[in-house]
């Protein structure tokens, strides 16, 4: 089942532990983490990508990103943001979401791709299932 958006600092976050490790955005070492990734949030309607910077190359990132924008005839926000330890997991900041049409207390499915998360509303699957695809083929 879904995570849920919630409401953290002045903006909305998400619990990805599990999507997190095993997009190796979190890299752990005797159960601590050793390495959290950089990240840079891309807002579009109904999809949030959130990417490793340091390890997609810059030419990965615009091909991800323009098939998002054209899948879903939007852009709205791009943001650095923070991958922070929360509870016993992650969680990842999401500057942009609102704009994307996302709430605290929206279930958010996330799937993990290497090094990216996509985040996608109900309707949104498939595009979701797309970025996936993509970014498998890239690596």
């Amino acid at each position: 089942m879904p995570n849920t958006i919630k409401r953290s600092g002045d903006g909305l976050a998400l619990q990805v532990t599990k999507p997190a490790r095993t997009a190796r955005l979190v890299e752990e070492t005797d159960n601590e983490s050793a390495r959290l990734a950089d990240i840079r949030v891309f807002a579009f309607g109904g999809l949030l990508l959130v990417i490793d910077i340091d390890r997609i190359n810059d030419e990965n990132i615009v091909e991800l990103a323009t098939s998002a924008a054209l899948d879903t005839v939007s852009i709205h926000r791009v943001a650095n943001a923070s991958l922070q330890i929360a509870g016993n997991g992650y969680q990842v900041q999401l500057p942009g979401a609102t704009d994307a049409g996302f709430h605290a207390g929206d279930r958010a499915p996330c799937t993990p791709a290497p090094n990216l998360l996509v985040i996608a509303a109900e309707g949104s699957g498939r595009v979701a299932a797309d970025i996936v695809t993509i970014r498998k083929e890239q690596v």
